[in-house]
Parts: C-alpha cells; sequence; structure tokens
C-alpha cells in the first residue's frame, strides 16, 4: 500500500522516516519528493508498505504525529492522474 507523508519538516531524512513506520510493519520504500530545479524539499514524500493491515496501522498511529514541530498528514496516497 502507498502512503502519503505531508507537512514534512524540510531537514527529514528518509531513514528518519523509515524509523517512524518500521514500528508498525516492514517498510519496503521511501521517497522525499525535492524540487526538480533546486533540490530542495517540498515537504512531503510516500512510503510503500507491503501489508495493508500494517500500513493502516501507520496512518492510524502516525497521522497528527508532532515531527520536528510539525503535525504530519499521514493517509493512503490517491493515484496520480496523467
Amino acid at each position: 500500500m502507498n502512503i502519503y507523508v505531508g507537512n514534512l519538516p524540510f531537514m527529514i531524512t528518509e531513514d528518519k522516516l523509515m524509523d517512524l513506520f518500521v514500528g508498525f510493519g516492514e517498510v519496503s520504500r521511501i521517497t522525499l519528493v525535492t524540487d526538480k530545479a533546486t533540490g530542495q524539499p517540498r515537504g512531503f514524500g510516500f512510503v510503500e508498505m507491503p501489508t495493508q493491515s500494517e500500513a493502516e496501522a501507520a496512518i492510524k498511529g502516525l497521522n497528527g504525529t508532532s515531527i520536528l514541530g510539525r503535525a504530519i498528514q499521514v493517509n493512503i496516497a490517491r493515484d496520480r492522474r496523467r
């Protein structure tokens, strides 16, 4: 299941995000989105978890949690329309 994580602090790393999610289960991939022109973080990313029940537990457990002073938004990622 692909999970959207928004309102992330700009200084967060993939390792820090991994630490948050592995407490709920296996994480297969983490992607932090950056600006193509500047390479600067855009404040959101995606976490992929292979087990739906673990992903749902992570969403429930982490949505609204304060990370480095910011309340993160965690929910099921919507399919990107091209």
